[in-house]
């Protein structure tokens, strides 16, 4: 784990989305001094504003040292691969094949740090939010894509690529057999009948303007479910935090613990009953700022 720097220190953080990037420039001390959002256009523009931004934030609030993007993915992080840092075959229309780092090395000439959104957010609620004083954390995000990362020990989960949970295979709820989902890869993935979009297609509208009907809420819980024991049979981690805009709909927390509960049968302790599960499954205590505090991590980690 990294010792905070000094206060007079800073560095660029950027959170990448599938709609939107948030930029933020960010003291040692966790001091945001400042901070936007720049809607996700086409890759050109959208780059072009970041640099910007970061122009104007360090002409008003002085220089930054290092930058770090956590982005959606799924992104090339090889080390020593020709196209590090670069988005894959995304989802994202026109993003396959964007080098997420190049402007902001070319324009400011410091270091560039990129991991997943997930795997940021993951390290940020990992070492200043919900796993304080754990060794492993997996955090999830559902809402437009559905994504998961997993930190262990100080470091994200890394391997011939990152986690890709969003895009895992599940069983389908019997009440569901019609739809076919929404991932343009696999179609009844996770992602393809979980997320946001899914969601919509599915029954025309959000969650929390659905008026909360238990079909839809027990069909996305049983999905959510399944991701969850998952993470826990595969990655032994101490704590799952679940994040994003379709979480934010409370009647869900509920049935993904019934569910959960359900799936296990009592195999894992920490899955086995509703005092595990409510310390074991929790919401992200850093908020909507976990994955633009995780950016900013990974370039205090350059230093």
């Amino acid at each position: 784990m990294a010792a905070n720097p000094a206060p007079d220190v800073r560095v660029g953080a950027v959170e990448a989305g599938g709609t939107k990037f948030r930029c933020a420039l960010v003291r040692g001390d966790g001091d945001v001094l400042a901070d936007g959002r720049i809607p996700t256009t086409e890759p050109a523009e959208t780059l072009a504003r970041v640099v910007g931004f970061f122009a104007e934030a360090q002409r008003r609030h002085g220089a930054a040292q290092a930058f770090g993007i956590g982005s959606f993915g799924p992104l090339d992080l090889a080390p020593g691969s020709p196209t590090y840092g670069r988005l894959l075959r995304t989802p994202k229309a026109g993003w396959a094949g964007v080098d997420l780092r190049q402007l902001l090395q070319e324009r400011f000439g410091r270091p560039v740090a990129i991991d997943t959104d997930v795997n940021a957010a993951a390290l940020a609620e990992a070492e200043r939010g919900a796993g304080r004083g754990l060794r492993s954390l997996a955090y999830v995000t559902v809402g437009t894509g559905i994504g998961g990362g997993v930190v262990r020990e100080g470091r994200t989960l890394r391997g011939a690529m990152h986690p890709e949970m969003g895009h895992i295979l599940v069983r389908r709820d019997p009440r569901d057999t019609a739809f076919a989902g929404t991932c343009p890869f696999h179609g009844d993935c996770l992602e393809g009948l979980a997320s946001g979009p899914a969601i919509q297609a599915r029954w025309g509208a959000p969650l929390d303007a659905l008026g909360a009907p238990v079909d839809a809420l027990e069909i996305i819980g049983g999905y959510l479910a399944q991701l969850v024991v998952s993470i826990a049979l595969l990655t032994a981690c101490e704590r799952i935090v679940i994040g994003g805009g379709v979480m934010t709909q409370a009647a869900l927390w509920p049935r993904i613990r019934t569910a959960t509960r359900r799936l296990v049968n009592g195999y894992l302790p920490m899955l086995r009953d509703e005092a595990s599960l409510a310390d074991y499954l929790v919401p992200p205590a850093l908020g909507e700022r976990s994955g633009i505090m995780g950016a900013a991590l990974l370039a205090e980690r350059l230093l």
